[in-house]
């Protein structure tokens, strides 16, 4: 299941009537994919727009609006008319994930320090320029790809998982763990490539 935002939506608090959410979140319970588009249309402006405020990041709050509702469809049961609302649910759920983004930058980070100090640390001070070249460019390109793909490679490369465990460890579908590292890896080469002379 592959969500996006649309362009050009605006993040109002959606209002209404509160007969029809509770319609929604029975339908939801139900597993209706009709009234789940329709939670989807209604909520994830409003869903997109606090991730993009607490991450700082389009890419990465594309992410995690992706996150929230598919979060939300595979936690249906959970939801409760009695508890409350649906939006504060998806609020709440959008909330969690937004801390789980900014757990795994954290994460980001200090895989692309250790991946700096490993690759400082890893050839002998006499390494040939090339091999000090390559490493130098290696640790500017990575640093320069966006964060989901720079975790995903680092876990991939660094840690040795495979795209089945990244997906589990992150929490991100599959499909898109792949498609990331294939972006990643591309960009890898085409930066690299890019920064190496030109043979004499």
């Amino acid at each position: 299941m592959s969500l996006r935002t649309s362009p050009g939506t605006t993040a109002v608090a959606p209002g209404g009537d509160a007969l029809l959410d509770e319609e929604l979140g029975r339908r939801l319970r139900e597993a209706d994919e009709v009234a789940f588009a329709a939670i989807y249309r209604k909520w994830s402006p409003l869903v997109h727009t606090m991730a993009t405020r607490s991450l700082g990041d389009s890419w990465e709050a594309e992410d995690v609006t992706q996150q929230v509702f598919i979060g939300a469809w595979r936690g249906r049961a959970g939801f409760h008319q009695e508890r409350g609302p649906l939006g504060a649910w998806l609020v709440g759920i959008t909330r969690r994930k937004i801390i789980d983004a900014l757990a795994a930058r954290t994460r980001r980070l200090t895989l692309a320090k250790a991946a700096a100090s490993m690759a400082e640390t890893t050839q002998p001070p006499t390494a040939p320029p090339e091999a000090v070249l390559d490493r130098v460019l290696l640790v500017h390109e990575l640093a320069s790809l966006a964060p989901v793909q720079r975790e995903i490679l680092c876990m991939a490369f660094f840690d040795d998982l495979t795209h089945t465990q990244i997906a589990r460890r992150t929490g991100i579908p599959l499909g898109t763990v792949k498609s990331h590292c294939r972006r990643g890896l591309q960009k890898l080469r085409d930066g690299i490539e890019q920064g190496l002379p030109e043979a004499a």
